[in-house]
């Protein structure tokens, strides 16, 4: 287990993901966690689900934690960083997982030696099969990159980049799980269509993601093989991607990871 203590501010789905998936990957004890949030009953909903310390106090967080994330909306940002300049030193490590907000603006606005890391998750973490890119600011230490690693290492993949990539890991990883999602939804939709349960249709559908994923990531062979190996000559998966080129299904999905990374590059111009 971790021995620093683990100060989430902000309490989103994310951030609950997140904290969720620490506690079930047993990285840490409940005892040496907490998360902040302005609305009282959300402190009280997690104290409840989880049983951490809650808090509507911001600066309980810098006070009580090692490491502190930022788990709130990139438009907040500037805000909670302005309120905490003086509470946040360089003896905390600072975990950044809001969209598009550059190393360089937390850097700026906290005082000179913070150790900050930028990290892109995905909400995945919370059943250990996350997909996470981070990139270390100027005062982090090879020992703080370790630690990132070994937490998002228990919740799932991490890989460490150049900070230039992560806008585009949010397009991907961090935003695709809402399109996987559409994906099983349509697919269930379409084996609804032709005479099946709902419920036996979502878990053929969630499954077949599931273990065509593990397929890719198992055998290491490219997608466009293992695809080749299902489809036969004049057969039936050969008709229906012939309707799925029709709709410019692969297109689609290129534009959307180009269209959300254009958006997390977007927030942070914006600040």
């Amino acid at each position: 287990m971790l021995k620093e203590t683990i100060g989430f501010i902000g309490s989103g789905k994310m951030g609950e993901a997140l904290c969720k998936g620490i506690i079930h990957a047993q990285l840490s004890e409940i005892k040496n966690i907490m998360m902040s949030d302005v609305v009282a009953e959300r402190c009280a909903f997690l104290h409840k689900e989880i049983g951490i310390h809650t808090t509507q106090n911001n600066k309980d967080i810098t006070a009580f934690a090692n490491v502190i994330v930022l788990a709130i909306k990139p438009q907040m940002m500037n805000e909670v960083l302005r309120d905490l300049k003086t509470d946040i030193t360089p003896q905390h490590l600072v975990i950044s997982i809001a969209a598009g907000i550059p190393i360089r603006f937390i850097e700026s606005r906290l005082q000179t030696g913070v150790r900050v890391i930028r990290v892109m998750p995905n909400t995945p973490c919370l059943v250990a099969t996350s997909a996470t890119a981070f990139s270390p600011g100027k005062y982090a230490t090879e020992a703080d990159a370790q630690l990132v690693s070994r937490i998002f290492n228990a919740v799932g993949k991490v890989f460490q980049l150049d900070e230039k990539y992560l806008d585009a890991v949010t397009g991907l990883s961090g935003s695709g799980p809402a399109y996987v999602y559409m994906f099983i939804e349509a697919l269930s939709d379409g084996g609804v269509k032709m005479g099946l349960p709902r419920d036996v249709s979502t878990i053929l559908a969630a499954q077949t993601v599931l273990g065509a994923a593990k397929m890719v990531l198992e055998t290491s062979q490219h997608p466009a093989k293992l695809k080749d190996d299902v489809t036969s000559p004049g057969g039936t998966t050969i008709e229906g991607i012939s309707k799925l080129e029709e709709g410019r299904f692969r297109a689609s999905l290129i534009n959307a990871v180009e269209a959300a990374t254009v958006k997390s590059k977007k927030l942070g111009e914006q600040l």
